[in-house]
C-alpha cells in the first residue's frame, strides 16, 4: 500500500491517502483482474481498474477454426452459464445459414438455457450473500446447482464447459433420464431457493450492507450500453428474449421483473425474481413437449450437422458429409450479421463477418461484464472499502467472458 499526498490551497492541512491493490487475488474479487484504489482511510477516493490477466484472443483463435470448432471457445466466456453461450453461437450460425429449426429443438434449447440463468444467478447471489457475511445461502443453493450439472452431464456428458448442442440441434436426444432429473429440480429447487429468500432478503444486516451500494441511474446505465439483471435493476424492462425472440421465446409467457435503484439489493431481487419466471418457463417447455414427436433433436442440414458415428461406418452419404463437415470443405455462405442471446449476464452478441471460407472471417463476442466493468470506478466511488467488494459481486463480473 502506497501513501500520496493530496495538494491542497495554501494554509489547509495536507491529506494523505493511500493506494490499495483490490485483485488480480482471487478471493478478493471473484476473477482475475485489478482495482488500485486510492483510499482515503476506509473510503474510496478513486479507483483505476485493470483487465487483460487471463486474455485468450478467442476471437482470433475462432478466425482459424471451422465453425462447428468455435463452440468450445464459448464455454470459456461465462462459465457460470456456459450453455447460454453455445447456444448463442449456434444460433448466430444457423442464421447466416437460414436454416430453421424444429419447434422441439428450440424448446428443448429453452429448457437448458434457462436452467442456466438459474445456476448462474444462485451463484452470483450466494456469492453477494458471502461478501456480506452470510455463508449459508451460498452452501446451501450449491447444492441445487449440482443437480442442474447433473442433467448437463446426462445430456451430453460434461457439467461446467458443456459444449452443448450443435449447428442444427443437439447432438443426441434427451433421455428419459435427462428429464426425470429436470422434474426433480423443478420439484425441489423452489422451496429450497423460498428458504433462501426468507434468509436474505428480510435480513437487517443483508439490506443495510446492498441498499444503496453501487447505485446507477437508468440513464447512466444506458450510456454505458448496460443489458441484462444490471439495466433491469435500474428500472427499464429490456429482454432480447422479449424485444427480439429466439428459439420460440415468443411461445412462453414470463415476466421481465425491474427494480428502481439500480443498487447491489435491486441487482439481488432482479435475479432472485429471474430465478422464478425460469422455473415457469421451464416448466412451460416441458408441457409444450408433451404434444411434439419425441424422436426430433435436430434440423434436416446433412451439410452442417455431423451425422451419427454408426452412420459414418456403415452409409457412404454420412461418410461423405463427416469428412466434408470435418475438414472444413462445406460451403458457408457470405454475409455479415450481429446475433444476440439474452445471457445470464445480459446482451451476449456475436458480431460474425463470413467471406465464405470454412473460417469466420472475422468474429467479435460482446461480453456484458466488459461493459459493466467500465462503470465500476463510477458505481465505489465515495463507497467503503467493503462496498467495493459488494458491488463487484452484485455485477456479477465474470473474468473468463471480461478478457475473452
Amino acid at each position: 500500500m502506497e501513501q500520496q499526498h493530496i495538494k491542497l490551497p495554501q494554509g489547509a492541512i495536507e491529506k494523505q491517502t493511500n493506494t490499495l491493490n483490490l485483485g488480480p487475488t482471487h478471493p478478493a474479487t471473484h476473477g482475475v483482474f485489478q482495482n488500485i484504489l486510492e483510499m482515503d482511510g476506509e473510503r474510496v477516493v478513486n479507483t483505476e481498474s485493470t483487465v487483460g490477466y487471463i486474455h485468450r484472443a478467442f476471437e482470433k483463435i475462432a478466425e482459424r477454426r471451422p465453425y462447428y470448432q468455435v463452440t468450445p471457445l464459448t464455454d470459456r466466456l461465462n462459465y457460470c452459464s456456459a450453455p447460454i453461450n453455445n447456444m448463442g453461437w449456434h444460433l448466430t450460425v444457423e442464421k447466416l445459414l437460414g436454416i430453421q429449426t424444429p419447434k422441439r429443438v428450440d424448446y428443448l434449447r429453452v429448457i437448458i438455457m434457462e436452467l442456466a440463468r438459474i445456476t448462474d444467478h444462485l451463484i452470483c447471489n450466494g456469492v453477494v450473500g458471502v461478501d456480506t457475511g452470510a455463508f449459508t445461502g451460498f452452501l446451501y443453493l450449491m447444492q441445487y446447482r449440482e443437480l442442474v450439472y447433473e442433467i448437463y452431464e446426462e445430456v451430453c456428458g460434461s457439467r461446467l464447459t458443456t459444449n452443448i448442442g450443435r449447428i442444427g440441434g443437439f447432438e443426441r436426444n434427451f433421455t428419459p433420464v435427462a428429464f426425470q432429473k429436470i422434474e426433480k429440480f423443478l420439484a425441489e429447487y423452489p422451496k429450497a431457493l423460498k428458504e433462501f429468500e426468507a434468509l436474505m432478503t428480510r435480513n437487517r444486516i443483508f439490506v443495510e450492507r446492498t441498499t444503496g451500494v453501487g447505485p446507477i441511474s437508468a440513464e447512466r446505465a444506458m450510456s454505458y450500453g448496460f443489458t441484462g439483471p444490471n439495466l433491469r435493476a435500474a428500472g427499464l424492462d429490456y429482454d432480447v428474449r422479449v424485444a427480439h425472440p429466439y428459439s420460440s421465446y415468443e411461445d412462453f409467457d414470463f415476466n421481465i421483473p425491474v427494480g428502481s435503484t439500480g443498487d447491489c439489493y435491486d441487482r439481488f431481487l432482479v435475479r432472485n425474481a429471474e430465478m422464478w419466471e425460469s422455473l415457469s418457463i421451464i416448466r412451460q417447455a416441458m408441457d409444450k413437449l408433451k404434444d411434439l414427436p419425441e424422436d426430433v433433436y435436430h434440423a434436416e442440414v446433412p451439410a452442417y450437422y455431423l451425422p451419427e458415428k454408426q452412420d459414418v461406418y456403415t452409409k457412404m452419404e454420412a461418410l461423405i458429409y463427416h469428412f466434408k463437415i470435418i475438414m472444413g470443405e462445406s460451403d458457408i455462405l457470405p454475409g455479415e450479421l450481429y446475433n444476440a442471446v439474452e445471457g445470464a449476464n445480459g446482451e451476449l452478441g456475436f458480431y460474425l463477418i463470413s467471406d465464405g471460407g470454412r473460417s469466420p472471417y472475422r468474429l467479435h463476442f460482446r461480453r456484458p461484464c466488459f461493459i459493466y466493468y467500465q462503470a465500476y470506478p463510477e458505481l465505489v466511488k465515495g463507497a467503503m472499502l467493503s462496498d467495493a467488494i459488494i458491488c463487484l459481486s452484485s455485477l456479477n463480473l465474470i473474468a473468463g467472458e471480461l478478457d475473452a
